[in-house]
């Protein structure tokens, strides 16, 4: 007997939750293609759930509570890229651009001692 099967009767609920994600996984690669949405870069599709390269549906539009998700408002990226945007309000990030930006600078500033 297959696993899915086993799950299929054990664990229904989780059964039809899987069945959703994947249709709506499929739908949304065929619509969008294989590349990420935040850096473009190809997701791979063969990987295990949960890894950084495997795909992740993103709202991008926020959804009022108790209403579906329409499929205008979703979008496929890598794990790793949702990861990056999850909690970060306007403020964080540009404290992150600003962080990133006085790091660059300082060490062309280095390269610019070294050399001389």
């Amino acid at each position: 007997m297959s696993s899915t099967i086993i799950v299929r009767y054990l664990n229904p609920w989780k059964y039809k939750r899987e069945q959703e994600r994947l249709r709506r996984l499929t739908a949304l690669r065929q619509r969008d293609g294989d590349a990420c949405r935040r850096c473009r870069r190809l997701m791979r599709f063969d990987v295990a759930q949960g890894h950084d390269l495997g795909p992740k549906i993103e709202c991008t539009a926020p959804v009022a509570e108790g209403q579906p998700e329409a499929p205008a408002n979703l979008c496929l990226t890598h794990r790793r890229c949702h990861a990056e945007s999850i909690d970060h309000t306007a403020e964080v990030k540009e404290r992150i651009r600003r962080k990133a930006e006085a790091d660059l600078l300082s060490k062309s500033r280095k390269r610019k001692r070294k050399a001389a």
